[in-house]
């Protein structure tokens, strides 16, 4: 289809580096690719990403100023002052820029061509190189690490560089990923990653602090251990450990549990649409054989969250960029008034402190109308947010429509809006159940926040279905025997 996205496009697509696709089988229309080496080239893709994730930035020695993605930086899979600054953002914004404007018709295009999908995921490549290179030059440019004056041209030419060549890099590592070589898309896998990292080291961390009173370790779990061996008032040990806030506690542990096995548990519910939605399908000798269509209630996934926490992160970063630079503005006040005596700048008050969450409970409770407005807020925008999303990423009721017929079936029974009430309903009511989960675990103090665990566990949820789909471990160990003998026989290449 001839658009002027691909006149713009078409001419750029040899410059940009391309991962190439493997194999597809005819019939099944799926990579020829088996679930040991999605594993291994996911292995390979992680460690990269890890590696990467601990290499400091050349040029500074420590960050210079107030983290204005203190909040975003476990769902965004970045880390502050390395080579992962920039984490996967530059992915989520153009992926989310491009669908936004496919699904509006803005940029008229048919996916189910293949011509028309390369094209998109061109232009979705292309539009993430030039937000990188943009985000990598706010970096700098704004004082993140420091003034220009202080950094000097020859650094600030470096670390522009550095943060552009690792987010082309994250850019290849998800397509290469996303094209049938890994287990999901990269974005996904590093998410997670970082999410499980930031859970782990809060239970597990040996570093000890200290805060007015004797040296604790930062590790929720070991604190608890050394506190009870240690500490002769067992009562008073327990009660520290379980709810310390200078540093994770066991309570925030347990929160995490708690809404691990809450989103799980979630994630198998779905419409019965054996009598809700029942689908007619053309059989044999004129017969019609009646199957489910099931319709989760996740109808939207992650999706809710991560196009909130996208705007959410961009008004933190414009708003603590403006106050630094303007902090007796009305207008920057009342953006966003923001603390930077922490470990990592917190707004304190105007548009960005409402959207923030509370911290526990108790802070709820005492902070009623920020309390009100924040949850109203995520449970109306994120039902908005999942019902749009349905709407223009091609998952709709006219979408699913045209994919039955495609199949050969259509809609059973004589109400046929059933299916567009039923994904319509599963969308809001998923977007708010979303919301409702990241409340309840920011409230009861989850480990790092209520958006990362949520993601986390969906996307744990989204890879192990994929994986039994294709056999699970049994199809692993298939595949390690057959290396193995291979190995014997002295056939390996």
């Amino acid at each position: 289809m001839t658009t002027w996205l691909q006149s713009v496009v078409t001419p750029l697509q040899g410059m940009v580096p391309e991962v190439a696709p493997p194999e597809v089988d005819h019939i099944t229309k799926r990579p020829k690719v088996d679930l040991l080496t999605k594993v291994k080239w996911s292995a390979c893709a992680l460690l990269l990403y890890l590696v990467a994730s601990q290499v400091p930035l050349y040029g500074i020695a420590v960050a210079a100023s107030g983290d204005a993605y203190y909040l975003m930086r476990m769902i965004m899979a970045s880390n502050r002052s390395t080579l992962m600054e920039l984490g996967v953002s530059p992915i989520i914004t153009s992926g989310m820029i491009i669908q936004l404007l496919v699904g509006t018709k803005i940029i008229d295009l048919d996916t189910s061509l293949e011509s028309d999908q390369k094209l998109m995921n061109s232009a979705s490549k292309i539009l993430g190189i030039l937000i990188t290179i943009g985000s990598a030059l706010a970096f700098v440019l704004g004082g993140q690490y420091g003034t220009v004056e202080v950094l000097g041209a020859f650094k600030c030419i470096v670390l522009v560089a550095q943060l552009v060549t690792a987010g082309v890099v994250v850019l290849l590592l998800d397509d290469l990923l996303s094209k049938g070589w890994g287990l999901g898309s990269g974005l996904n896998l590093f998410i997670v990653t970082n999410v499980c990292e930031g859970v782990i080291w809060a239970c597990l961390s040996p570093l000890t602090i200290t805060s007015g009173g004797p040296p604790q370790f930062e590790g929720a779990l070991i604190n608890l251990v050394h506190s009870l061996w240690a500490e002769p008032n067992k009562y008073k040990a327990l009660y520290g450990a379980l709810f310390r806030d200078q540093a994770p506690n066991v309570m925030g542990v347990l929160a995490t549990l708690t809404i691990f096995v809450a989103v799980t548990y979630v994630q198998g519910w779905h419409n019965d649409t054996v009598k809700l939605v029942p689908i007619k399908q053309q059989g044999g000798r004129g017969t019609a054989t009646k199957n489910p269509y099931p319709i989760k209630l996740f109808y939207a996934s992650n999706m809710p969250i991560i196009l909130l926490s996208a705007l959410t992160s961009s008004l933190y970063f414009m708003s603590q960029l403006l106050f630094r630079r303007y902090p007796k503005n009305p207008l920057v006040r009342l953006l966003g008034i923001w603390d930077e005596s922490g470990r990592g700048s917190r707004p304190v008050w105007g548009l960005s402190y409402l959207l923030s969450p509370p911290r526990t409970v108790a802070v709820a409770l005492t902070e009623p109308f920020h309390s009100v407005f924040y949850i109203v807020f995520m449970l109306v925008t994120c039902a908005l947010f999942a019902h749009a999303w349905v709407e223009i990423s091609g998952t709709g009721p006219a979408a699913v429509r045209s994919m039955l017929e495609k199949r050969g079936a259509k809609v059973y029974g004589p109400k046929r809006g059933d299916l567009s009430n039923k994904i319509r309903t599963a969308a809001a009511l998923g977007g708010m159940a979303v919301a409702t989960l990241f409340i309840s675990a920011d409230l009861l103090g989850a480990i790092g926040s209520g958006t990362g665990v949520l993601m986390a566990v969906t996307i744990i949820y989204e890879m192990w279905e994929k994986a039994s789909k294709e056999g699970g471990l049994s199809e692993i160990s298939k595949q390690l025997s057959v290396w193995q003998e291979m190995v014997k026989e002295g056939k390996q290449d």
